[in-house]
């Protein structure tokens, strides 16, 4: 998946901090991250006028997430609870999990959860 960034390799390095992965070697305009589950994200810069509002969100374990929020407030990135960033330095509870929104530093929409959406899905085996 291509994910279109102010600076590649910024985009790339701090997602890949706060989700405890590595940063790919690069390739072509790409810095890629690969998460646990296989998916591989390309960060690629972009000409600012091309740059929209994007949304990933990621599914981490629940013994997982006090780490990443850990090395969230230790970026000094604003977070919050809601997609619409009124709850402003909260934690969501979400599904009987917990989660969080913020801003990466390409303006792209993260957000990590500990719950899936849907109650019947099943959740990773391992992280």
């Amino acid at each position: 998946m291509i994910v279109p960034s102010r600076d590649n390799r910024e985009s790339a390095e701090f997602l890949a901090h706060l989700l405890d992965l590595e940063v790919g070697e690069e390739w072509g305009p790409f810095i890629p991250v690969e998460t646990r589950n296989g998916v591989r994200l390309d960060f690629a810069t972009v000409p600012p006028q091309d740059l929209r509002l994007q949304h990933y969100c990621f599914l981490i374990p629940e013994d997982a997430f006090d780490a990443f929020f850990a090395r969230l407030k230790e970026t000094g990135v604003t977070y919050h609870a809601d997609p619409q960033g009124r709850l402003l330095g909260e934690l969501n509870h979400n599904h009987g999990g917990r989660g969080v929104y913020f801003l990466d530093p390409g303006g792209n929409g993260m957000e990590v959860i500990t719950q899936p959406y849907e109650p019947q899905r099943r959740r990773p085996a391992s992280w």
